[in-house]
């Protein structure tokens, strides 16, 4: 066994900066992150790769990242070293990247090793990990022996060309403490059998979720009380529904209720050494339709590492001779250990290419690395075993470039030259992409491209567009950002970040500040569109991703489509003509809570939270909203009271906070927030008690709170029970804040205020209706209170001129605002209620906040498959099994590739379709020319036509009306149909028609375009 890791003592007290880390903290957890706040970590070789690797870790948050890399800068490292300039040419590598990346997290210092020459073994001992990059062979075996020895782990990488390799070795004995990531299953149950098998049998047919091996743990089980903590049993799953924790007998015989939990169990993992593994490799799929490239891949490697070796340079670009030689290598390599045969396709590839350095692949390769690095400090998520072989040969161009086309020219851009030609580098630059969106993945979008060089040319240019600030969770994985940069516009900080990157890209980056959406269409619109070859998406919500999928389709240009979850990202090509769009398959609906669960039925601490978060909006948003529109619309009452159902609740609302409980000091706060506390958690659940009484049974003799129903308890205030104390504070401060009181967080002076308050007993009322399940009508409580008498009281809004009530607007990231602070001790309380589990401020941030958990590691590797797909755009290929969508977890971890889906074809006649056809027609045709030109072109018989939700002329419009319309422009129609001018930008209108063939049978057809 490998001697034990020295790791240094996190210092006591060390906590973790929530702001900055807060959704990387959703990905990882607290225990991994203090983890990895006590390791060390040093990365050898600053070209591409290893930098790529470098910053996603400082990112993360380890206790030092050290660097070493004495070799002078060459001007073609400029091609993905993002952290390197024009005047760093000549100087060492390590000295001129350290002070850069030392400024992407002020909690990670960046240390450069001191040595000249290879990196030696001594060098490494006091490290708990080290990555190797560029390195040969032989140095690999040699640190990979000495690491073993101490216990280090060891990783190495490297790119060449479209080729990546990885190979980990983290020691004979790597405990894994959770392989998956995914939050543990949990779930109700309704029957334990007592024997030797152990069925348990879940409730109502809901699903367990576990597979066999889990282990499980129970609670709150009755009458078999010895399951209740019990030490982690193994599960055997009989079915979907039923699973075994083998022999029960002399645990009690099970009566009612219980809780089962998954516990996760480390996970041992034993890693062969890199020497062992020449011969035995252990090979990780990337690419199932590529499942025998790795084996070649494998000798090929070794095979350019001795190749380098003797010649003293890699293979040159498209040199056949070369080729030849790393060939003939890496037969003898393989007739010593391999079987089966070596595809020489590859392998001459790999030489051809061996001197690229491309940026997308290292931020594959790099967002990969990084995250084993994580993975061997936090033992979280489960390792890559062992060697991993990626290429993404389909990206070369179809037109292969010459020998002489790729032979270096002293540019930046030689390592993308030596494998794409110095031709297919012209056309990247003068590529016009519109990126939408300049948060984590824009952030890296704009690094590749700047790296690439793209629209570097005298015709190229980006657009990017981004309507948000920067905020300090952003800095953690968007890492153009800088603590300096917070609160400036992202699209423009982002945009002159990769300008100094490149100085290329100068003056071709256009930086906007709109959301992209029907109120932009005059920017964003015929003229823009006609002008740019492609958009790549950066956004975090479908609805936006839509509309720019619609847009793409409408203007039939192509679409890069990416997104990220935690360690899990998906990629998606939409390319004209060929694929379906974004939106022509969509994810299943999210599952909603019944509202009778929130309000009357919680089991779940993720229905508190629910219940705590419609609680703020009810309190603090929405009745000054409701005071401010009666103060400020002049006949409020009468449209009002005519218009909704809700009158009553509104009116009692606007009587509540303008009159009665309108507070004139802080005081008066303190004990609105007492009573909203009583009336809360002590009367309501009286009154539900009073309903449905603890003995109550149903029709069919059982008791009614069973199963997910948890019969409540009251709770009593006492002030010095910390959580009844944080509730009044930030109700007190909410309440306050509405009308603009000072307010006040001293404990002493609420206990005086709450000690002269005379609370009165709550007596229950008969003739209350509660909502006992989702199909019954919402009970609604109208008192017979005289709408009129509310309305008298109520004083005259001229009379409080310009008096408004401020209405709090939810934000999640800021910690002294109480907004989390009221949804957590709200939630809690109503947990304690019914005794469930209570959830810390952290984790009712996520729900509430509905939070997206983030990592800079999955963001790099998404971007970079998404880039290796824009370089097959710009060949402009035309063939489905030429693009891949991607979907990886780097958890598991997993790649997954398949080609798009075809765009899915529709018939009239002998004419085939898909969405991506329509019919187009010119100079504005009168209603009339438009019906006889389907008849006449197409022998359609139009039946309706319709622009929007405007009906602008059917079959069975009398004939006095369609007489009037059929002289009519199709312009002129739409605006008399809809009653609204067209804006003067629209040159098209987008029409749709419903038609019957020749057989008056009705087809379907595509949408009309009419240019006006």
């Amino acid at each position: 066994m490998a001697a034990p890791m020295q790791v240094d003592e996190a210092v006591p007290g060390d906590s973790i900066d929530e702001g900055l880390y807060s959704r990387q903290l959703y990905v990882l957890g607290h225990e991994a992150m203090k983890k990895m706040a006590t390791s060390n970590v040093l990365v050898v070789g600053m070209k591409g790769l290893g930098v790529e690797i470098a910053k996603n870790v400082a990112l993360a948050g380890v206790k030092t990242v050290t660097i070493y890399d004495p070799s002078p800068v060459e001007i073609a490292d400029l091609g993905t070293q993002f952290f390197l300039r024009q005047e760093d040419v000549g100087k060492p590598r390590a000295q001129v990247t350290a002070p850069r990346l030392a400024e992407l997290n002020s909690y990670v210092p960046v240390k450069i090793l001191e040595g000249s020459g290879e990196i030696t073994p001594e060098m490494v001992a006091p490290y708990q990990v080290v990555v190797l990059t560029n390195a040969t062979v032989a140095k690999q075996v040699e640190i990979d022996e000495f690491a073993r020895s101490r216990g280090i782990y060891f990783i190495a990488a490297d790119v060449r060309g479209l080729f990546g390799s990885v190979f980990n070795d983290f020691g004979n004995d790597f405990a894994c403490v959770d392989p998956t990531g995914e939050n543990p299953q949990s779930g109700m149950i309704v029957e334990v059998d007592e024997d030797e098998e152990g069925m348990v049998t879940c409730l109502d047919e809901t699903r367990h979720g576990l597979e066999d091996g889990d282990f499980v743990t129970f609670s709150e089980v009755k009458g078999m009380e010895g399951l209740n903590g019990c030490e982690p049993r193994k599960v055997t799953v009989k079915g979907p529904y039923t699973f075994a924790i083998g022999d029960t007998r002399g645990l009690g015989t099970y009566k009612s209720g219980g809780i089962f939990t998954q516990v996760k169990m480390p996970k041992i993992l034993h890693f062969k050494s890199l020497k062992e593994s020449f011969t035995q490799p252990e090979l990780f799929i990337t690419d199932f339709a590529k499942w025998d490239r790795p084996a070649t891949l494998h000798v090929g490697f070794q095979a350019l590492s001795t190749f380098y070796e003797k010649a003293g340079h890699l293979p040159r670009p498209r040199n056949a001779s070369d080729a030849a030689s790393v060939i003939s290598i890496a037969k003898e390599i393989h007739a010593a250990a391999g079987e089966g045969d070596l595809d020489e396709k590859v392998l001459e590839a790999l030489s051809f290419q061996a001197q690229g350095d491309l940026s997308p692949m290292v931020a594959v390769i790099g967002g990969f690395v990084a995250q084993e690095v994580l993975k061997a400090v936090s033992a979280k998520f489960h390792p890559m075993q062992q060697n991993m072989y990626f290429d993404s040969l389909e990206s070369l161009p179809t037109e292969v470039p010459t020998e002489a086309d790729t032979q270096p020219i002293g540019s930046r851009y030689d390592g993308q030259i030596a494998v794409f030609g110095k031709k297919f580098q012209d056309k990247i630059a003068n590529v016009k992409q519109f990126l939408v969106g300049s948060g984590a993945i824009g952030c890296e979008m704009l690094k590749n491209w700047s790296m690439m060089g793209l629209a570097t040319g005298s015709d190229g240019i980006i657009h990017v567009t981004d309507l948000d600030t920067i905020e300090k969770s952003n800095l953690n994985r968007q890492f153009l950002f800088r603590a300096k940069d917070v609160g400036k516009f992202k699209a423009e900080s982002a945009a002159s970040a990769v300008a100094e990157m490149n100085p290329d890209l100068k003056g071709k980056i256009l930086a906007h500040q709109d959301r992209v959406g029907p109120e932009t269409e005059q920017q964003y619109g015929d003229d823009f569109f006609a002008a740019i070859d492609g958009v790549t998406n950066a956004l975090d919500n479908v609805a936006a991703r839509q509309y720019m999928d619609r847009r793409c389709v409408y203007y039939q240009k192509p679409l890069l489509e990416s997104g990220t979850l935690g360690t899990k990202a998906n990629t998606q090509v939409v390319v004209p003509f060929l694929t379906e769009s974004y939106s022509s398959s969509q994810d299943p609906p999210e599952k909603s809570i019944p509202s009778c669960t929130v309000k009357n039925f919680p089991n779940a601490i993720e229905h508190t939270i629910q219940w705590a978060r419609e609680a703020f909006d009810a309190l603090f948003v929405n009745p000054p909203t409701t005071v401010n529109l009666y103060l400020s619309q002049p006949n409020f009452v009468e449209t009002t009271l005519k218009s909704s159902g809700q009158h009553h609740d509104q009116l009692k609302q606007i009587e509540k906070y303008l009159v009665k409980d309108r507070p004139r000091s802080f005081e008066e706060c303190i004990q609105w927030a007492r009573m909203q506390y009583e009336q809360d958690y002590v009367n309501e659940i009286k009154q539900l008690l009073f309903n449905l009484p603890k003995d109550q049974v149903n029709s069919n003799g059982m008791p009614f709170w069973s199963g997910p129903k948890r019969a409540p308890d009251p709770l009593q205030f006492n002030i010095d029970n910390p959580l009844d104390l944080e509730y009044l504070i930030a109700a007190a401060n909410l309440h306050a804040f509405n009308y603009g009181l000072k307010g006040e967080r001293d404990p002493a002076f609420f206990r005086k205020v709450i000690e002269s308050m005379d609370i009165p007993e709550f007596t229950p009322k008969s003739g209350v209706k509660i909502q006992v399940n989702e199909n019954e009508p919402v009970a609604q409580d109208n008192d017979d209170d005289d709408i009129e008498a509310i309305v008298a009281t109520l004083p005259p809004p001229a009379s409080l001129a310009g008096f408004r009530l401020q209405p709090v607007d939810f934000e999640k990231d800021d910690d002294s605002n109480h907004h989390i602070d009221f949804i957590t001790a709200a939630s809690n309380l109503r947990a304690a209620n019914y005794a469930i589990t209570q959830a810390d401020r952290h984790k009712t941030k996520l729900i509430a906040g509905k939070i997206i958990p983030a990592i800079a590691t999955t963001t790099a590797l998404a971007v970079g498959l998404v880039c290796l797909e824009l370089y097959k755009m710009i060949d402009g290929k035309n063939k489905l099994e030429d693009y891949k969508n991607g979907f990886v977890n780097l958890a598991l971890p997993f790649f997954g590739f398949s080609e798009p889906i075809a765009a899915a074809k529709q018939k009239y006649g002998e004419t085939e379709w898909t969405l991506w056809d329509r019919f187009e027609l010119d100079g504005n045709p009168t209603l009339q020319q438009f019906l006889d030109w389907f008849k006449e072109n197409h022998q359609l018989e139009v039946q309706m036509v319709s622009s929007g939700v405007s009906m602008l002329w059917s079959s069975f419009v009398p004939a006095k009306k369609t007489a009037d319309r059929m002289t009519m422009k199709m312009s002129e129609l739409v605006e008399h149909v809809s009653k609204k001018p067209i804006p003067p930008w629209t040159k098209n209108l987008l029409v749709e028609v419903m038609v019957n063939d020749e057989n008056d049978e009705d087809v379907e057809v595509p949408y009309v375009l009419v240019k006006i």
